[in-house]
């Protein structure tokens, strides 16, 4: 039995505690000092993303496979993941997508990737069809 990204977030959100959550990588290739509760509040965000694609923002041994880190208030998570219906991959896009739709406040922060410090990636030939095919299945029905 294959568990999708998305069946992840799920179990995490049920045994999370406190008002942030923090949703990353386990291989260590973020670093969670990008992101803090503290812009957060300042901001007022809902949720804050991290993007190398603003301010000293980059990329590093990355090979187009890495994750977005990100930073959740709980309730807002907990929101999002229950409208998600999309597994694998795609889920952590619709999330986002959904965020926007409901009207919840997203800041971004600059981070740079570095190659994974730990395993290797799962994402195989197979998810990248599933990833695109629940990317346009997203946009058609969004």
């Amino acid at each position: 039995m294959t568990l999708h990204t998305g069946t992840a977030y799920i179990h995490g959100i049920k045994h999370a505690t406190g008002n942030f959550v923090f949703i990353m990588d386990a291989d260590l290739s973020h670093h969670v000092t990008y992101l803090s509760p503290r812009k957060q509040r300042e901001g007022r965000y809902d949720l804050v993303s991290g993007t190398r694609y603003i301010g000293d923002g980059g990329v590093y041994g990355w090979d187009l496979r890495r994750k977005l880190i990100r930073l959740y208030k709980k309730e807002v998570l907990e929101s999002l993941v229950e409208r998600c219906v999309s597994k694998g991959y795609v889920f952590q896009m619709e999330m986002i997508v959904r965020a926007r739709q409901l009207n919840y406040t997203i800041g971004e922060v600059p981070i740079s990737f570095v190659d994974r410090v730990y395993g290797e990636s799962k994402l195989g030939g197979n998810e990248i069809v599933s990833f695109l095919k629940g990317l346009l299945t997203l946009f058609a029905t969004t």
